[in-house]
């Protein structure tokens, strides 16, 4: 993916985008039902997709905030996710899936910057717990760019003439 992606993100729950879409990349249709129910008394759109390659096809259409990935997927792993995630403008939280989580997976997940594991099967309130702050945190970084961004394009009031 080239570094130049761009996004259109908006705040959820602004007037432009009133919608918050997950991403969910798993090859078990499963994952992508749960996922779907669990959100689907909310304002939340879950989007199920089987490889990278749908992935990438995805993220280039529609931003999201928040991925699920499964550890293993048909044509990559959960890293090579993460990397193609990090060339995005506003790149999603990356919270990884897996039926064999252990300590080590969970301490290799957090120390290469993915947000979360979660353990399958779900849980349905660990689910919504780790997914609703992977958004949180990803909101936070999204205002914390803009008033970075808008600090940076306002006149330097030191280098006014007296």
């Amino acid at each position: 993916m080239s570094s130049g992606t761009t996004s259109n993100h908006a705040p959820p729950g602004s007037k432009s985008e009133s919608v918050v879409t997950v991403l969910s990349i798993s090859p078990t249709d499963a994952d992508h039902v749960f996922l779907q129910h669990a959100f689907s008394r909310l304002n939340w759109q879950v989007h199920g997709v089987r490889s990278r390659r749908e992935a990438l096809t995805w993220l280039r259409r529609q931003p999201v905030s928040v991925v699920l990935c499964e550890e293993s997927l048909p044509d990559c792993d959960w890293k090579a996710i993460l990397r193609e995630l990090t060339a995005f403008e506003d790149p999603p939280v990356l919270i990884v899936t897996s039926r064999l989580a252990d300590d080590a997976l969970w301490a290799e997940v957090l120390n290469l910057g993915a947000y979360d594991l979660l353990v399958k099967p779900f849980d349905l309130t660990e689910v919504f717990r780790v997914v609703s702050q992977a958004w949180r945190h990803w909101m936070n970084n999204w205002e914390r760019a803009r008033v970075r961004l808008s600090a940076t394009r306002m006149p330097n009031a030191s280098a006014a003439p007296a």
